[in-house]
């Protein structure tokens, strides 16, 4: 979540006139993140979420997200329910760009998941496998690996923080769709499920949001993304795999869903995988986002150590002891 779009009574006036929804009093702009513009809407009893989407969401897209949440809340996927307006559509417009109103998730989250928050979210990943299994949607996933040159073409390496990285990553990308794994099981994964899109209350998952780059990929690149965004520390500004917290999380998700030999087979190059794609997303952003955005920009070199880490391992076992 992020700010790009800035807001005004008169926006918030025309959201009241559009939404059945009561008289909204307040609203916050929400700072982390860094695709969509958000906000925070409270009434006097209520609370939602204002997301305007910018320009990395295509807006043929947008329609498959809202029908995704929907459905993965009746099938009680506990995550964000998109709000129907008068003319019961999801989409208004709001200075001249899409943007949908949904429920607001109670809970917070954590700085750093202890070994049953990777559990939990291990098995409410496989729920939520199981439930997009029986969905009749379908988006190809811009973000794997398979499609990433133009993002990687338009990075400037200008910078002497990352000037060195160039070769690196080309050398590293070019073997990782190499061996990018074929035939594996699929259907519509989260596809960013890092730390500040899940909710706990009171040490309890109490939900997931932020499924903007929702998709249809390998179920197990999903758990390489969680592998990258929750299953290491940090200490120092030095990032360590915490393989105690991998094994709990893929141990959450067997207790619902089994992973098959082959897909386990598949651990480090998709790990390799989802490590790129979030470096380089990260070093396109630090070289291209606008200084007026209010907007915290994500540190790229994490992503560097973890490729690096992924690089130095090899089986499915050695991510587990």
């Amino acid at each position: 979540m992020a700010v790009y779009t800035k807001i005004n009574k008169k926006d918030i006036s025309y959201i009241n006139k559009k939404f059945k929804i009561k008289k909204i009093l307040n609203f916050k702009g929400i700072k982390q993140g860094i695709e969509n513009t958000n906000y925070l809407l409270e009434t006097k009893n209520d609370k939602f979420i204002l997301t305007i989407f910018e320009k990395r969401v295509l807006k043929k897209e947008i329609p498959f997200f809202m029908k995704l949440m929907d459905q993965l809340n009746k099938s009680k996927i506990n995550c964000p329910q998109p709000q129907k307006n008068k003319d019961n559509g999801y989409l208004i417009k709001i200075q001249n760009k899409t943007a949908c109103i949904v429920s607001f998730l109670d809970g917070k989250d954590k700085k750093s998941l202890n070994l049953k928050n990777c559990y939990d979210v291990g098995k409410m990943v496989a729920k939520m496998h199981l439930s997009t299994r029986k969905i009749n949607l379908s988006r190809k996933n811009s973000m794997c690996i398979k499609y990433l040159n133009p993002l990687l073409n338009s990075i400037k390496f200008k910078s002497k923080k990352f000037a060195y990285r160039e070769k690196f990553l080309k050398l590293n990308f070019k073997d990782i769709k190499m061996k990018w794994p074929k035939k594996l099981p699929s259907g519509i994964i989260h596809g960013d499920l890092f730390i500040d899109n899940i909710f706990f209350k009171n040490n309890k998952l109490s939900g997931v949001f932020d499924f903007y780059f929702a998709a249809n990929d390998y179920f197990m690149y999903e758990i390489a993304i969680c592998v990258n965004a929750l299953c290491f520390d940090e200490k120092k500004s030095k990032f360590y795999i915490n393989k105690k917290k991998v094994k709990n999380l893929i141990k959450g998700y067997e207790s619902i869903k089994k992973i098959s030999i082959k897909e386990k087979k598949s651990l480090n190059i998709l790990c390799r995988g989802a490590a790129m794609r979030y470096f380089l997303t990260r070093l396109y952003d630090y070289t291209n986002t606008p200084s007026t955005a209010l907007i915290k920009i994500k540190d790229p070199r994490e992503y560097y150590q973890k490729l690096l880490i992924h690089n130095n391992l090899k089986t499915y076992k050695d991510y587990l002891k």
